[in-house]
């Protein structure tokens, strides 16, 4: 062999072995002693600022570019393993981020609580909380087997405008207030809000604690994982007609932003102090939402929000090759990170980052910035401590996975977040000692894969809704019906008819799963699917007595016909309610369980669907027939409405206190008061918020006096609602302003009480999108109850 070439083999040689060795040396965690725990971004004695600081300028420029995407790479010569921040557990850890796995260690199924809109049917906050606390020590206990991240991109918070979008199962339904009292509650659970360290090193319920202080004196807290408030914003259409979620436009008013869109995201990052925001693909206003620097920037300086901000996946991608907001792929990368974006779910950044930089379109400044927001997550996140099994959640792992204590509660959630919406007669519940037979009926009745929704792990103890029933009556048969949900043939319908007309009692399972609604899938009609419709009115014109409808799906459904049939006495609406979902409904069915759930969503009529899904507009405009959207302003019928939901127990209310009069005169600014009494023309009839000192002095209590007048104890959703003066068009009908879950004796009263902020619960948007507050009377709505409160400004 030629010496030089000798010299060339061996040098490659010796390099692939350098490589090689070099990897392999990587420990599985960052900081790990004795060779990499030197560094200063290791030294957990500074400031997380510091920290990320230092290791951000040991960097070279492509070292950089390349922690820019989700999979992030590894930094071998400092020890530092590659990262992915891609995890998902919106109501569970779910299979669907590349950052989960439950193939590669002893972890092989997490507690499949129900989906996110059942949950938010409960209308309780405190099950909110403890959820998104269970989902995170599970996850902890993964991550420390090196079976899961420690960032998840989750709560989705988006408002659920249209009965169709596909998502709308994962959201908190469709009223701002209460998505928005979701999203606080969750990522404080599960961010750590709920977790104590006690002397023997594992964790409790409890309060979390403070880690390492600032330069400016204040403290970062410590988090146990990552929340990420997602999708930032109005995002809410998948798939409609011509329109896609990667090109559509959605045009928006400033009012409408402002009133509906927006205020989950601010909660999110305000009070639930979330450490991720995810930017989405559709445009807004003509501009993607991704490069909204605007927006991005006002959840900074506007909001407080301190944490990473990640793109939806590939929708840095979408800036130009669906939406052609740019003339290149080196341009959506430059724009997007300099609007504030810091890290792309997808390769882009990774692929073009650096033509941005040669071209001077990109600064390695503006990279730096997005690495000080990512390090520093990590390091509150303690990534960069060492190994995790030293540190205060070192003790978890596999035991605390699929818990009995997880497993209680999501079969609570499930419980709570089933609504019974027609009982007439009061048919359920069913006395088990009575009933000698049951035939179930559907498609969906035998699958407990149907149960979970979409983003959905592996269960710990997955069961269908036929097995949960036939624990119950031993005596249970089962037919199809349809051979699938699509139902688009009746070939079954006779077995099904048959062992109707031979049971006691009839339960049909019908409804929807993601084979109709899904990411990437809105559905085109609020029907039943298909021949399901049919199904229903054949078997319960052939049962004996009247039969019980089981609803599934994330969807509003137009079920007009089954209200309105006395043959069908009962329908509940159970959702996807997860692995748990099986016994509580058996519960309900056989009256061990009192149902209070209540829609979280208006249920529209199937005309609706001739609205166009890409029309924004919340408000109604009845000159062009648009008939508005959401409970709040929607004038059109429905087949149900928010907040419904019927129990096995009558109940009463009382207001016990509530001003009858609130006087702003003394929280006005001198400039407010000043125009007040230089107003001419006219009634002054409203004040600006941003006009007001403060809304301290004017917050108040409304005392509630709560009587099940039944005879069986049961936990019930309190609502209440206001309507404000109607001096302008386009101001809600009504809206929720504060609800309350509280378990009741029967026969008996219990008091609850609601804290009303007037600045945020009497005010509106108007129409440049500020908040004012009207004067006059006010309405509070307690059930069939009104309560007067006049808001005078002098």
């Amino acid at each position: 062999m030629d010496p030089f070439l000798r010299y060339l083999f061996f040098l490659v040689l010796f390099f692939k072995l350098s490589i090689s060795t070099s990897i392999s040396e990587i420990p599985k965690f960052p900081c790990q002693p004795p060779r990499y725990n030197s560094y200063t971004f290791c030294n957990q004695s500074l400031s997380i600022t510091t920290r990320a600081q230092s290791l951000i300028s040991l960097l070279t420029l492509q070292e950089k570019i390349f922690q820019l995407s989700d999979n992030a790479s590894g930094i071998p010569r400092l020890g530092i393993p590659p990262y992915e921040w891609w995890s998902e557990s919106l109501h569970g850890i779910a299979i669907n981020g590349p950052g989960v796995s439950f193939s590669n260690g002893p972890v092989s199924a997490a507690t499949g609580f129900p989906q996110v809109i059942v949950t938010a049917a409960a209308f309780n906050r405190t099950l909110w909380f403890l959820i998104g606390s269970a989902i995170a020590i599970e996850a902890r206990a993964m991550y420390n087997v090196g079976q899961a991240g420690l960032t998840y991109w989750a709560p989705n918070i988006n408002v659920f405008r249209d009965p169709r979008w596909g998502r709308g199962q994962e959201t908190p339904g469709e009223d701002p207030m209460v998505a928005s009292a979701y999203a606080i509650e969750f990522v404080k659970g599960f961010q750590g809000g709920n977790w104590k360290r006690n002397g023997d090193g594992s964790g409790r319920y409890g309060f979390g604690e403070k880690r390492v202080l600032r330069e400016d004196g204040k403290v970062d807290d410590g988090l146990m994982l990552s929340a990420c408030c997602k999708h930032f914003t109005v995002y809410d259409l998948e798939k409609w007609g011509n329109f896609r979620r990667y090109s559509f436009n959605a045009l928006v008013t400033e009012q409408d932003l402002e009133d509906t869109y927006q205020p989950p995201f601010r909660s999110c990052i305000q009070q639930g102090k979330a450490s991720c925001l995810m930017c989405s693909y559709n445009e807004v206003n003509g501009v993607p939402a991704c490069a909204r620097e605007d927006l991005l920037q006002k959840a900074r300086t506007e909001w407080g929000f301190e944490g990473y901000i990640v793109s939806d996946c590939d929708a840095v991608a979408t800036i130009f090759e669906y939406q052609n907001y740019t003339k290149s792929p080196v341009d959506a990368v430059a724009i997007a990170l300099k609007a504030g974006m810091d890290i792309n779910c997808g390769s882009y950044l990774k692929r073009h980052a650096q033509s941005a930089v040669d071209k001077g379109e990109l600064r390695e400044e503006d990279i730096d910035r997005a690495l000080l927001n990512l390090f520093s997550v990590q390091l509150r996140l303690g990534l960069f401590d060492g190994d995790p099994k030293k540190g205060q959640f070192g003790k978890l792992g596999p035991q605390d996975v699929c818990t009995q204590e997880h497993k209680a509660l999501a079969l609570e959630a499930a419980r709570q977040g089933i609504v019974l919406l027609k009982n007439d007669n009061k048919f359920l519940p069913l006395n088990k000692k009575a009933v000698s037979s049951l035939a179930i009926i559907g498609s969906l009745a035998n699958s407990a894969s149907s149960l979970g929704g979409d983003y959905t792990g592996y269960p710990c103890n997955p069961q269908s809704l036929f097995d949960g029933l036939k624990a119950y009556i031993m005596k249970t048969s089962y037919a199809i019906g349809c051979h699938d949900v699509s139902c688009d043939s009746d070939a079954q319908f006779d077995e099904a008819m048959h062992i109707a007309k031979s049971a006691d009692f009839v339960i049909i399972v019908a409804g929807l799963d993601l084979s109709q609604e899904t990411e990437d899938h809105d559905r085109v009609s609020l029907l039943l699917p298909g021949k399901q419709m049919n199904l229903v009115s054949s078997v319960a014109a052939a049962s004996k007595k009247p039969v019980i409808l089981v609803l599934t799906g994330g969807g509003p459904l137009d079920i007009s016909f089954a209200k309105r049939d006395p043959r069908i006495a009962s329908i509940l609406w159970i959702g996807y309610p997860g692995e748990a979902g099986p016994k509580a409904l058996a519960e309900v069915i056989f009256g061990e369980y009192n149902p209070g759930g209540r829609l979280p969503m208006t249920w529209y009529p199937e005309w609706f669907t001739k609205i166009p899904m890409n029309d924004m507009r919340m408000r109604a405009d009845p000159s062009r027939g648009y008939p508005g959207r959401t409970y709040r302003f929607y004038t059109g019928n429905r087949v149900y409405g928010f907040g419904e939901g019927l129990s096995y127990s009558n109940y009463t209310y009382k207001f016990l206190s509530a001003p009858s009069k609130l006087s702003l005169s003394k929280s006005l600014t001198a400039t407010s008061r000043k125009r007040i009494l230089n107003q001419s023309g006219g009634r002054f009839n409203y004040i600006h918020i941003d006009e007001m000192n403060s809304c301290n002095s004017l917050t108040f209590y409304v005392q509630i006096s709560v009587t099940n007048a039944g005879d069986m104890d049961g936990s019930h959703v309190v609502m209440l609602f206001s309507r404000v003066p109607k001096f302008f068009e386009g101001t809600p009908e009504k809206q929720l302003i504060g609800f309350d879950r509280v378990h009741t004796s029967s026969r008996k009263s219990t008091e609850t009480s609601i804290f009303i902020d007037p600045c945020k619960d009497l005010s509106i948007v108007n129409e440049q999108g500020k908040r004012i507050m009207l004067l006059g009377d006010h309405v509070l709505l307690l059930g069939d109850l009104e309560h007067f409160v006049t808001i005078e400004a002098y």
